[in-house]
């Protein structure tokens, strides 16, 4: 979203949280995909090289998740918070105003 759309509809928090969200999703692609590799390594020393990358990915991920339930945007232990956030954005984005 650009600055001053930003600025004129409050979404600068909403911004960030959409980004965060989307780079915690990327971050899960990329253990599943690391996951999926490891098991199809054809030796050991490729085994090894996708095993590190996974354990670096999977580090990833925990460093997302933990900014984004430090920021209240991501409940990972309350499902029913979870979806209260889910439709609070949901509501927000409704409310926007087309362009």
């Amino acid at each position: 979203m650009n600055f001053v759309v930003e600025n004129l509809t409050g979404m600068k928090a909403l911004t960030d949280q959409v980004v965060a969200m989307d780079l915690l999703i990327a971050a899960k692609s990329g253990v599943r995909n690391y996951a999926f590799a490891v098991t199809e390594a054809g030796s050991p020393e490729i085994k090894e090289v996708l095993t590190k990358h996974l354990e670096e990915a999977l580090d990833l991920h925990e460093q997302i998740s933990n900014y984004m339930v430090e920021r209240g945007w991501y409940h990972t232990f309350d499902t029913n918070e979870q979806i209260n956030l889910n439709l609070q954005n949901i509501n927000t984005a409704l409310q926007l105003p087309t362009l």
